[in-house]
């Protein structure tokens, strides 16, 4: 039916395969050209340039797509832009599945509302479900203020998927971005970390705040930038010069770990001989306990093509952690580094060791462990600062010695040592007569702790060997909800 004056052409229906292609152009565009242009000024891509370049070519199948808010508040019911500031879907890295989310900055400053939270939530649920690698790009200024509750409400959703996830699949976040308030927690829960040299930040409150509050200067590098997370609070795991950087990180971390729980990790075929003998290590290693030496050196000579992908590398730098492979095979590293504090634990290392550890253990990838550890660090700030709560956590996750020669000798032989007309050599003398006797591998070998002692040149061909034998392993243990980690 016309109404008066009503030409019959105003009621023809629009084309719907037009009408689609447009509202998924303006999709595509987030939060326009002007803002994208200015994402490239400052040396960083877009969300779905992101997307892109991390998984293989033309596997992207997104999700969510014509999600909108639905806030009407502060002016918001006329800023409404299609997927509300968040991508989210699936794809596949080297033929394997994942799921994935890309924050874009473009759209509202990437901040989370409740519709783009539940945008991240249904592919995390779906990832849990289908057993395949969670990965976060983050880049978000927090909760949506125009949204208040409703926005921190999504954040307590993906939280809880998170703890979820732990353990049954991997967890990967980029920080590609200044993340704040709340944008921190998700990523410090799952299990890496990959932040952006000068363009990415984390921290609960930034320097305006900090200044107000407690009066103290600082920048925004300073206080939460890539090196400072890496090296001080060690919050994130890798340091990359730039997006495309981090995206071919994720990638290289993705090919040494399983999809899930259950998968063994996956294999590729090593043109390094499996029976390969290596003489330099006979060489390489000091006579002498007190000189230092590179753990990292040791390892890159054991492991298949002297690939060793190193894990927190800038953090805790007296303990070396990492990935590698053993004829193919997949396994975590874990080695003492002499070159820095002598390889002796302290806090940050120890917790830095047990997070790995158990990392490995709940996705079934073998450690390997090259030990030379003079003992705990000694002192007040050690002790005050926890040692043996921290320390403790690394035992948990497997035991280690906790005393060499020196330290015992200078409790033995306390007296003896400073009654002697040349203390020196008399300490010297009982560290010698204490190595011989307890601390020469022949001993423990005795005693039924060590399973054998062999040439360093073998060292590869012999792990070969005992992984392949330990391959199908299974254990039967106790039942429980879980156990209580020293935290």
């Amino acid at each position: 039916m016309l109404g008066i004056g009503q030409e019959a052409t105003d009621l023809t229906p629009k084309n719907p395969i037009e009408e689609l292609r447009k509202r998924k152009q303006a999709a595509l565009l987030g939060g326009g050209k002007d803002r994208i242009a200015k994402l490239h000024a400052e040396g960083r891509l877009t969300a779905r340039e992101r997307i892109d370049l991390l998984l293989d070519p033309g596997s992207f199948q997104e999700t969510g797509v014509f999600v909108e808010h639905r806030t009407s508040d502060f002016g918001m019911a006329e800023r409404k832009i299609p997927g509300d500031g968040v991508v989210s879907g699936y794809g596949t890295v080297d033929g394997r599945l994942v799921f994935l989310f890309a924050q874009d900055f473009t759209v509202f400053g990437g901040t989370l509302s409740e519709p783009n939270a539940k945008k991240i939530c249904n592919v995390m649920d779906q990832a849990i479900e289908n057993g395949a690698p969670i990965i976060g790009l983050n880049d978000s200024g927090g909760a949506r203020i125009q949204e208040g509750v409703q926005s921190l409400g999504g954040y307590a959703e993906i939280f809880l998927r998170n703890t979820l996830a732990s353990g049954v699949v991997p967890q990967i976040s980029a920080i590609m971005g200044a993340c704040a308030g709340g944008a921190v927690y998700s990523p410090a829960i799952t299990d890496f970390v990959i932040m952006v040299k000068g363009t990415s930040h984390m921290f609960v409150t930034g320097p305006n705040v900090i200044k107000e509050v407690t009066k103290e200067d600082v920048s925004f590098e300073d206080l939460g930038g890539a090196m400072t997370h890496n090296t001080k609070s060690g919050v994130a795991h890798f340091a990359v010069d730039d997006d495309e950087a981090c995206l071919a990180a994720i990638r290289r971390l993705l090919s040494f770990i399983p999809s899930n729980n259950v998968d063994d990790p996956p294999r590729v075929v090593s043109k390094d001989r499996p029976d390969r003998m290596e003489a330099r290590l006979g060489t390489i290693i000091p006579a002498e306990s007190n000189k230092p030496y590179d753990m990292k050196e040791i390892v890159r000579l054991v492991v298949d093509d002297a690939d060793f992908f190193e894990v927190h590398e800038h953090f805790a730098p007296n303990l070396a952690v990492g990935f590698a492979r053993l004829d193919g095979h997949a396994v975590g590293i874990v080695g003492n580094q002499p070159a820095a504090l002598a390889g002796v634990l302290d806090i940050k290392s120890s917790v830095k060791g047990a997070r790995f550890v158990r990392f490995c253990d709940a996705f079934n990838i073998p450690l390997v462990t090259f030990e030379d550890v003079p003992g705990f660090l000694p002192g007040t700030e050690q002790e005050w600062g926890g040692i043996i709560r921290h320390g403790a956590k690394l035992l948990y996750a497997y035991w280690l010695a906790v005393m060499g020669a020196e330290g015992a000798v200078n409790i033995v032989y306390r007296k003896e040592i400073e009654q002697a007309k040349d203390p020196g050599a008399a300490r010297a003398k009982f560290v010698a007569d204490y190595n011989e006797k307890f601390a020469n591998p022949y001993v423990a070998a005795a005693l039924g702790y060590l399973d054998d002692v062999i040439e360093p040149q073998e060292t590869r061909p012999r792990l070969i060997r005992a992984l392949t034998a330990l391959r199908h392993k299974r254990q039967s243990l106790p039942p429980k909800k879980h156990g209580l980690i020293p935290l």
